[in-house]
């Protein structure tokens, strides 16, 4: 009875996650930090959504070959981008996945940061790696949170 009831539960999780993947490979920047500020009124923002958000950013496109972020394009989409993986940083339902992404963030982007900071006299690649490093503190607190409520059962 109740696997039957556990079974429709995950199937409903599996077709809303499929949704979502739909949703975020349709979206454009302002419509990803749509979603990520939780304004999106379909979907609910999760580990899982953050992550995908990132491996938008990150992910290669196989019919040109180039990613998301170009060095000719303008900086006021790279600015966007750079807030936007800052936004999902200091998000409370960032996973380690999403941290994960993030460093792969920073690899895939790394010159473009950098110049982008230069000619911008901007911050933003010790401002990511600084919020990197808080998410992993949360996280870990959060760890050691559920490790003393499982040890006090």
């Amino acid at each position: 009875m109740f696997s039957k009831f556990l079974n429709s539960l995950k199937g409903s999780h599996g077709e809303s996650n499929n949704k979502l993947l739909d949703k975020i490979s349709k979206m454009d920047l302002v419509e990803m930090r749509i979603y990520v500020n939780d304004k999106l009124d379909d979907f609910e923002v999760d580990d899982f959504g953050l992550h995908e958000v990132v491996k938008k950013l990150i992910t290669r496109n196989e019919e040109s070959s180039k990613y998301f972020l170009q060095e000719n394009d303008l900086d006021s989409k790279k600015k966007k981008a750079f807030e936007l993986l800052l936004l999902i940083l200091q998000h409370k339902k960032a996973s380690i996945a999403v941290l994960e992404s993030a460093q792969e963030f920073l690899y895939v982007y790394n010159k473009l940061i950098k110049q982008y900071d230069k000619d911008n006299k901007d911050i933003y690649e010790s401002k990511i790696k600084k919020l990197m490093s808080l998410a992993v503190d949360r996280i870990n607190m959060e760890t050691n949170i559920i490790n003393v409520m499982e040890v006090s059962k």
